[in-house]
């Protein structure tokens, strides 16, 4: 399919989608201003991939924990999600048919809501669009959707990332932690840090996704773009990929802040200590599920975090068994 076959309904909702989640992109041109579309390199060939690979059925979760998580290493698994289903029910075709109706969140507007997308609409916007930095489905309440969050019988968390104190605080204290996320090529998100010092897991269904990852003492000016830089797409991953990756490979970047690089490949998962940068892009139709975690490895960073960002979350994490 190709964008000049969508319906009327359906351009109509992509359209208003857009204007809700990107108000500074008032004109279709804009969204397609750089033509990242035509100029972009998603090849992921092109990329030295230098982090080390493990399979869940070589490590034990002690050796992770001793290896990995205490050392804050970033590591890519495989094996975890061997007999997942969504292996099979999270191919483009099933997730339109069984959640066709269903609205999934692809942005926020100005005022911090959710912009949300009915499947049907959003799989024909992904596998059509053209647009610089994609909308990209970004959905954290799919778990407590009566409907959507049959999502969670499709997989199951990591076996080294089970140990999660914040689920003691209740679902519905807790910040939002989990996520299932889908885009095309070019969608991504822009160079962060995950918040209250937490650290994740990203789970790659389908497609593939290029990360950059940087020690937590990497100076915050040497990453950003810088200002006065593509203004209306500043926070875009491939904005960072465009103006700042560069200089990152340049003979002058220093050591010791060099990056980590993962093509993260169908099948992998990937494991992101808390205080890493990282910035990461889609190179095709990726599908994912990710979820942010306080273990009791992490715990002091956390919770000296969560004091100071979240009170009444501290208290409730202090009690936990």
């Amino acid at each position: 399919m190709e964008k000049k076959d969508l319906d009327k309904r359906t351009r109509k909702r992509i359209a208003e989608a857009k204007k809700k989640a990107r108000p500074e992109l008032s004109t279709p041109s804009l969204w397609t201003e750089q033509n990242y579309a035509q100029t972009f390199d998603c090849s992921p060939c092109k990329i030295e991939d230098n982090v080390e690979r493990i399979s869940v059925h070589d490590v034990s979760t002690g050796e992770f924990i001793e290896k990995f998580e205490k050392t804050y290493q970033p590591v890519v698994i495989t094996g975890i999600q061997d007999s997942w289903d969504a292996n099979v029910k999270w191919t483009l075709e099933r997730l339109s048919k069984k959640y066709r109706n269903q609205k999934f969140k692809c942005g926020e507007d100005n005022e911090g809501y959710s912009v949300k997308m009915k499947m049907k609409y959003y799989i024909q916007y992904m596998t059509t669009t053209d647009d610089d930095s994609p909308l990209y489905v970004f959905d954290s309440s799919y778990g407590e959707h009566p409907k959507r969050n049959r999502l969670l019988e499709d997989y199951d968390v990591p076996v080294y990332f089970r140990d999660d104190l914040f689920k003691y605080a209740g679902e519905k204290r807790r910040p939002p932690y989990r996520w299932f996320v889908m885009g095309p090529a070019r969608s991504g998100t822009g160079i962060h840090i995950d918040p209250l010092g937490t650290s994740a897991w990203n789970a790659l269904v389908f497609g593939h996704k290029r990360w950059c990852l940087f020690p937590t003492t990497t100076p915050k000016e040497l990453l950003k773009v810088p200002t006065g830089v593509a203004r209306k797409q500043h926070d875009e991953a491939i904005t960072w990929f465009r103006y700042v990756y560069p200089k990152v490979k340049q003979p002058d970047w220093p050591r010791e802040y060099a990056p980590l690089e993962i093509i993260q490949k169908p099948g992998e998962t990937v494991f992101v200590p808390g205080g890493w940068w990282h910035v990461v892009i889609n190179l095709d139709n990726t599908v994912a599920v990710t979820q942010n975690f306080c273990s009791r490895t992490n715990f002091p960073i956390c919770w000296h975090k969560t004091v100071r960002g979240r009170p009444k979350l501290s208290k409730k994490m202090v009690s936990c068994p």
